[in-house]
């Protein structure tokens, strides 16, 4: 951390489980509405490449609150999230979450409320009955209580009902269009050629609805946090995305990790205010996003220097300078994927009797990966596939040809 600037009297963390990044307007998308993230993103840096090591949420969880290594293979825990470095160091931490196994685990180290999500099946009638509404007034009742120098608020309810108001989703439905379906049930469904298109619009609507319901509960949480003395850090984060369609599945069933799964929206909003309407498009991981919280607080940073780890973001904030990621190397549930400057590639589990046939996608251009371009650059797909099923203490440090590093 710069010596010249003050640590911030108060840190807010704001994290979601599937959170699909690509709709957020903050991001690029212009037709979901959110003047709040908008209005927060203007306050700060939006990360454009925050690529997850997992699609596990305690995994990426864990990593960024530096509970384990972002490129350790093995599944997360809510044992590896809590945050024993910020309370000896006198933050003051509390969670506010709808995590039951999240809660159980922070108990030691934290205050902590747990507010259950519902599984409904009918949309609620009001914002405040919801589990984003009902989530976010106890964070927001938190803050504005005092007594806490670190707020934690981690919701997993986008998983677990859609149960926005019909005002919500019925926004986003233009006149000639079908009614969005009415159901809060989160939708599990194969997405084939012959499904109906007015039924995939129709959920990305009702999941507009949604994020148009968590922009206001963020807003009054960020009230709360206005209302407080001195200056605080805000993090907006998500953990892991959600199918949507782009890649055969709608929901939250098995989903190689393309950028619909891993491509993670950030937005950090510096307590000083240093580097206010920013964009970074290099590599980072959410273990880097932790390291420059620790360093925020005060907390002496992690001896370990592995490329995997997480890395002090705060250069951007004083200088914008840092030396940028060459890779991520992610392992999911459905297959690997290896992230570098110019690519991503997914190398889908083997799941027959054929070997899965790796994908590759130029980035930042391709943004929803559906243009595959592995058959015209076989040797950058050989190099990163290679690197998607090697060991990781070798996959992250092996050298990378320029082609597969800068697409040249």
């Amino acid at each position: 951390m710069s010596q010249s600037a003050p640590r911030p009297d108060g840190m807010l963390i704001v994290t979601l489980d599937r959170l699909p990044g690509w709709m957020l307007s903050a991001s690029g998308c212009t037709w979901v509405g959110m003047p709040v993230l908008d209005s927060l993103a203007a306050r700060g840096i939006v990360f454009d490449r925050v690529i997850a090591h997992s699609d596990d949420p305690h995994a990426v969880l864990a990593a960024l609150w530096g509970g384990e290594r972002a490129g350790s293979p093995r599944a997360g825990s809510p044992s590896d999230v809590p945050w024993p470095l910020f309370a000896a160091a006198g933050w003051s931490p509390t969670l506010i979450t709808d995590d039951s196994a999240l809660a159980d685990a922070a108990a030691s180290v934290a205050a902590v409320h747990h507010v259950p999500a519902l599984a409904a099946t009918q949309p609620c009638a009001t914002e405040a009955e919801t589990n984003l509404g009902r989530l976010f007034a106890a964070a927001a009742q938190t803050v504005a209580t005092g007594g806490h120098r670190l707020v934690w608020c981690h919701a997993t309810s986008l998983g677990v009902a859609w149960d926005a108001p019909p005002r919500f989703r019925d926004h986003y439905a233009d006149p000639d269009d079908p009614p969005p379906p009415a159901t809060a049930a989160v939708p599990t469904i194969a997405v084939a050629a012959d499904t109906d298109p007015d039924l995939v619009v129709g959920i990305r609507q009702v999941m507009a609805g949604q994020l148009t319901l968590f922009d206001a509960c963020l807003g009054h949480l960020l009230e709360a946090v206005a209302g407080r003395p001195g200056q605080w850090t805000v993090l907006v984060a998500g953990v892991r995305g959600i199918g949507l369609g782009l890649h055969g599945r709608i929901g939250c069933g098995p989903l190689p990790p393309y950028s619909e799964l891993v491509h993670l929206p950030a937005i950090f909003v510096d307590h000083s205010g240093r580097m206010a309407a920013q964009r970074y498009g290099g590599l980072i991981l959410p273990a880097d996003l932790g390291a420059t919280l620790a360093s925020l607080a005060g907390i002496a940073p992690s001896s370990d220097n592995a490329p995997r780890s997480g890395r002090d973001l705060t250069s951007l904030l004083d200088n914008w300078q840092l030396t940028e990621r060459d890779r991520v190397i992610c392992h999911g549930s459905a297959g690997s994927a290896v992230a570098t400057p110019a690519w991503q590639l997914v190398l889908p589990e083997h799941t027959g009797a054929e070997s899965p046939r790796p994908r590759l996608f130029a980035k930042p251009d391709d943004a929803f990966e559906l243009n595959d371009v592995a058959d015209r650059c076989p040797a950058v797909t050989e190099e990163l596939a290679a690197l998607a099923g090697a060991d990781p203490s070798q996959a992250w440090t092996v050298p990378l040809s320029n082609a597969a590093r800068n697409g040249v």
